[in-house]
């Protein structure tokens, strides 16, 4: 099996892994009610995010971080581009559809949050430049203790009132969570051999696994809550994913940027890390709160367009 048909069944297993995870957490009091290991505190749910971070610092390689060091220009366009276009698509969802509370909450979290690893697999399935998206993920991821409550504080105080989201409270917990495990994890790698040989290999089960945990908690949380999810509520965040990925390939163009790294930003900037804006739910907003459901729907949003996009490219040849 070829590099890329393999990094194909690797997307597809993270999706149906997801639906089938998914499904066991919500179907899980048929078994049984004296315990439910999908049942997950806020405290445990921001473990689960320090482990996926943890797990990005130990397979980001120094060599995949070239074009940071090349055109770190390039690099912060891209992550400026995601960091404003996301959360403004999530304030016109809200706005379209007329959000209130914590689904409006959910939705503006989805679109601020940075992007997401599975990204950086994905690209590598489209044949995009691999560097570029890593070092807009690895920017991005640790610049988000300023830009994630600076964009909620903007979009939610022009629809919900930016007090919900406690800026300084969420500032310090994407620090501790995110930036801290990151960088923990690189220093880790850099330090031993035996960690360095098996990283690639290890991290991104133990990442993909905690991701799955994460959603999993989320359906299990929202048992009762799930059937009531309106269709419309779906479709837009399916509409503001596509937008997303769009709006990565235009800007990319319009850059002038080689075909490899336009499909990079376009996978970057519509895959966000909605894990994460899980556990921010959860962290600021309560364990139950609906918050959470608008994350997990995205997750399995751009999991299955991003896999599908990715395929699509993977069938045109090596991108220039």
């Amino acid at each position: 099996m070829n590099s890329t048909n393999r990094n194909n069944f690797r997307g597809a297993g993270v999706l149906m892994a997801l639906v089938v995870s998914s499904m066991l957490a919500y179907f899980w009091p048929v078994f049984t009610e004296s315990f439910d290991p999908f049942r997950l505190s806020s405290n445990a749910l921001s473990g689960l995010v320090v482990v996926t971070m943890f797990c990005l610092g130990l397979v980001v390689q120094r060599h995949e971080l070239t074009e940071l060091r090349q055109r770190p220009l390039t690099v912060f366009l891209g992550v400026a581009v995601q960091c404003t276009l996301m959360p403004a698509l999530a304030w016109l969802v809200v706005r379209t559809l007329g959000l209130e509370g914590p689904l409006s909450y959910g939705v503006l979290l989805c679109g601020c949050v940075p992007g997401a690893m599975a990204s950086n697999v994905l690209t590598m399935t489209a044949r995009g430049n691999v560097s570029y998206s890593v070092s807009l993920t690895s920017v991005a991821t640790l610049l988000s203790p300023v830009t994630v409550p600076v964009a909620l504080v903007v979009v939610a105080g022009l629809e919900t009132g930016a007090e919900v989201f406690k800026p300084a409270k969420m500032a310090v917990t994407l620090l501790l969570t995110v930036v801290v495990p990151v960088i923990a994890g690189y220093w880790v790698k850099c330090r031993s051999e035996v960690v360095r040989r098996h990283a690639v290999a290890v991290a991104p089960l133990l990442a993909t696994f905690a991701l799955l945990w994460i959603i999993a908690s989320v359906v299990a949380g929202n048992r009762d809550r799930l059937s009531q999810v309106a269709i419309s509520l779906l479709a837009g965040l399916l509409v503001m994913n596509l937008l997303g990925y769009l709006g990565g390939y235009t800007v990319g163009r319009i850059a002038k940027m080689p075909e490899a790294m336009r499909r990079a930003l376009t996978l970057e900037v519509g895959m966000q890390n909605a894990g994460l804006g899980t556990m921010l739910a959860a962290t600021l907003l309560g364990a139950d709160s609906p918050a959470q459901i608008p994350t997990a729907a995205y997750t399995f949003g751009c999991m299955l367009t991003g896999t599908l996009v990715a395929a699509v490219w993977s069938g045109k040849g090596q991108a220039g």
